[in-house]
């Protein structure tokens, strides 16, 4: 049984294979980023500009930054898809440490521009913000994993629970042999009408001279 820390075979299964994650990954980054950070570019532009024209100025605002956010965030999906998929492949497993050694190389990467000191300080962000979302999921997926009553099998022939309802009684049980039509009903004292159609005539009684 896998442990709550480690990624069972269900969950690999909800993701995409690797070289396609990235792709996902990246897709749904800039989704993120495109709406997020439109939703933060609208707010300014309104507040920013002057009254009578603040819808003009927000809608203005979204178009020129809601884009540049998506992208920003694409590239950091990107990026730490392909670390993950990459550590992934080196060590042969699919573990939360490689999503926080993944976010530690991306925050690294992408402030390597900027200096050493900006780089190492990229790094311990983004390993420590992946931290604390995978720790979150362990925490749930523990949560649910304690929640979660055992399930057991039943084995034919071993006693039922004590606790659980009795089972429902059995259906009574009709007769396996209906009386045939044309004959005598059992449940009724006459005949039925087509057993007096069916029954061959008697003979004429003959007379016997002496």
């Amino acid at each position: 049984m896998a442990q709550p820390g480690e990624a069972t075979t269900e969950e690999s299964l909800k993701r995409e294979p690797c070289p396609w994650r990235i792709l996902d990954d990246a897709g749904g980054a800039f989704a993120m980023g495109a709406i997020g950070g439109g939703l933060i570019s609208a707010f300014k532009g309104w507040n920013t500009t002057p009254r009578g024209y603040q819808f003009q100025g927000m809608v203005r605002a979204v178009r020129m930054r809601g884009p540049l956010w998506g992208g920003q965030f694409a590239i950091w999906g990107a990026m730490f898809s392909t670390f993950d998929c990459s550590l992934m492949a080196i060590r042969d497993k699919d573990d939360p440490w490689n999503s926080i050694a993944s976010g530690a190389l991306t925050g690294g990467t992408l402030a390597i521009r900027q200096g050493p000191a900006a780089a190492t300080m990229g790094a311990v962000f983004g390993g420590f913000i992946l931290a604390m979302i995978e720790g979150v999921q362990i925490a749930m997926m523990r949560a649910n994993h304690e929640a979660a009553p055992p399930v057991q099998a039943q084995l034919p022939g071993t006693p039922l629970d004590a606790s659980l309802p009795p089972p429902p009684p059995p259906p009574p049980s009709m007769s396996p042999n209906p009386p045939s039509s044309g004959g005598y009903d059992g449940g009724s004292d006459s005949f039925s009408s087509g057993s007096f159609e069916s029954s061959p005539a008697a003979p004429p009684e003959q007379k016997q001279w002496i």
